[in-house]
């Protein structure tokens, strides 16, 4: 059975805001006695567009991540009049993702887009090579971001889809740990204390279609969460065995709208001492119906991080260059059909290559965005992940 905190005697560590006895943190002992668990947290009937489904999170072991999943049907109508699909679908049918722990809120916020991406660069034994979707009327086989137990239904950014009905199975991972081996950022749930909510809210119909004349869709289904979790294990002296739990793990998006050709520098948000930078991501979604732009050569001149006055450790010639390096990093093609870019400071060496947050003032992003690239409803979504201590707030 499940190990329930409710009371300490003698001295304590708090870690994530919890108090756990001092002598039950070891973690050599933890590894060698805990267990992997699946928990299925409940299945919901999918609350529809603009709707919302919340889940309060079982209070035992600690909590690694956590699964969405969502299967339903799509049925198309177009009939006089005609039904497209949006850049937006189908990933983005999660508008956000909020994860909130222990009274530290914004540890996870995201979109569903972003977390496909983020499961693709953190696990080097997922990709999506030979997985056929279709984007903009053309198919392609990588890139995708999907895996083959997935079902979009009908194409991503597709115009004039016919009449039917096809079946959606979509699943998105939260990553509430930065690494579900040596579980930094796993939560503590054990205890009456905790406080663990994900909420999702949905997108709404006219941000993933394209509906003229009497042209209709109607999307039907349930959404599931599954956690991952590592039992907490008795030690030999009677007391639970924890490991060191005193990071929080966070994933946030935002979005600014400031933009123009030639450079941008976009402020990263929420810097201070105690926080390390591990990824920053982006897109730049452009045009009448937003997409995102390909990552190449045509549309992004010069991609780079810098802080304080001027300096710039990491610089790229061109989209072109970026997207390479990413693709060999993740074995994905994250710039294609996407728009994605990563500048990443934990893929190989994160100990080594991670920015301190708290000594790096005045951290931005650089764009450069080509003089041939048309600007309309232009906007730079960009997603930071990082770890820090839990008392340096989220």
């Amino acid at each position: 059975m499940p190990t329930q905190v409710t009371a300490t005697t003698g001295p304590v560590r708090y870690m994530q805001g919890i108090a756990v006895p001092a002598e039950s943190v070891r973690p050599p002992e933890f590894f060698a006695r805990t267990r992997r668990r699946t928990f299925n947290e409940g299945s919901q009937t999918w609350n529809g567009f603009g709707g919302q489904n919340t889940w309060e999170l079982k209070k035992s072991d600690i909590i690694a991540a956590a699964i969405i999943r969502f299967q339903g049907s799509l049925t198309v109508t177009p009939g006089t009049g005609s039904v497209a699909t949006t850049a937006r679908w189908p990933y983005d049918m999660l508008k956000a993702v909020r994860f909130t722990a222990n009274g530290a809120s914004n540890v996870i916020n995201a979109s569903g887009l972003k977390l496909k991406l983020r499961e693709m660069q953190k696990r080097d034994n997922c990709n999506d090579r030979g997985i056929v979707n279709t984007f903009g009327g053309t198919s392609y086989n990588q890139g995708t971001l999907a895996s083959a137990s997935e079902s979009w239904g009908v194409g991503s950014n597709t115009s004039a889809l016919g009449a039917g009905t096809s079946n959606v199975d979509l699943y998105w991972v939260v990553p509430i740990a930065e690494d579900e081996v040596d579980l930094s950022g796993a939560i503590f749930a054990a205890t009456s204390s905790t406080d663990l909510t994900i909420q999702v809210d949905m997108e709404t119909a006219a941000n993933l279609f394209n509906l003229t004349g009497n042209g209709a869709v109607s999307l039907t289904g349930n959404i599931q969460c599954t956690t991952v979790k590592y039992s907490i294990p008795i030690g030999s002296d009677g007391q639970i065995v924890v490991p060191d739990l005193s990071l929080f793990h966070s994933y946030i998006q935002s979005r600014t709208t400031q933009l123009g050709t030639g450079g941008n520098e976009v402020r990263l948000i929420g810097q201070g001492a105690g926080k390390t930078l591990l990824r920053t991501s982006f897109q730049v979604w452009n045009g009448a119906t937003p997409a995102p732009l390909a990552m190449n050569a045509t549309n992004f001149g010069e991609i780079a991080w810098r802080y304080g006055s001027n300096e710039t450790p990491d610089d790229y010639l061109d989209g072109d260059v970026l997207r390479h390096i990413n693709e060999r990093i993740y074995n994905s093609d994250i710039g294609g059909i996407w728009g994605f870019g990563a500048i990443d400071f934990a893929a190989e060496n994160a100990f080594r290559d991670a920015v301190d947050m708290g000594t790096t003032s005045d951290l931005r992003l650089l764009v450069t965005l080509q003089n041939g690239v048309t600007l309309s409803n232009a906007a730079i979504e960009y997603v930071q992940e990082t770890i820090f201590q839990a008392g340096a707030g989220s």
